[in-house]
């Protein structure tokens, strides 16, 4: 069974503990993550395996869930451990996170509201204007399951395109209060 470590101690002792993996996707690693942390997403995990050593090593995700699966993978192999909480956690205790888009959402967030919303658009316009809306309910979530399947989202790679998604500033900036990210 792998080890769990607080956000505090973490900070304390970064060096002592291993290296820190963060298995989100680069889009969430992108909007705030822990300094020093190395992105391997969690789907690259058995492929970029030379990105992570054979040393300690501390993995970290949104929540914790994603990094405990992936300890599960990596125990046995070498010595893991999860940030308790994860960058929420981290987050919430108002440890420093490194940004390069602070008020930009994750692709992944941005499909999920745009499907939502037109799903919910598209079944009221149904039951209130004309039947047929339907169709666009259905147009999104035939989408969403090909998505899932194949991994490829058109919603994703149009979405990608939008002025908000390729700004090209880059904004390499540290975040020492969380209030400072944007709540939008």
């Amino acid at each position: 069974m792998f080890s769990t470590v607080s956000p505090e101690t973490l900070h304390d002792t970064p060096a002592v503990l291993g290296k820190l993996i963060d298995v989100r996707s680069a889009a969430e690693f992108a909007v705030g993550h822990i300094p020093g942390a190395v992105n391997v997403p969690m789907e690259q995990v058995e492929m970029r395996m030379a990105d992570i050593g054979d040393g300690p090593v501390v993995l970290v995700c949104e929540a914790g869930t994603r990094a405990a699966i992936v300890a599960g993978w990596l125990e046995g192999r070498q010595p893991v451990a999860v940030l308790s909480g994860g960058t929420a956690g981290w987050r919430s205790a108002r440890l420093p996170l490194v940004t390069c888009a602070p008020c930009r959402w994750a692709l992944e967030r941005q499909v999920r509201l745009a499907a939502g919303l037109i799903v919910l658009v598209a079944t009221l316009l149904s039951v209130l204007v004309n039947l047929k809306w339907v169709y666009l309910a259905m147009f999104v979530g035939a989408g969403l399951t090909f998505a899932g399947a194949t991994n490829i989202c058109g919603m994703a790679i149009v979405l990608a395109k939008m002025p908000w998604n390729r700004d090209g500033k880059p904004l390499a900036t540290t975040v020492t209060d969380a209030s400072a990210h944007c709540h939008s």
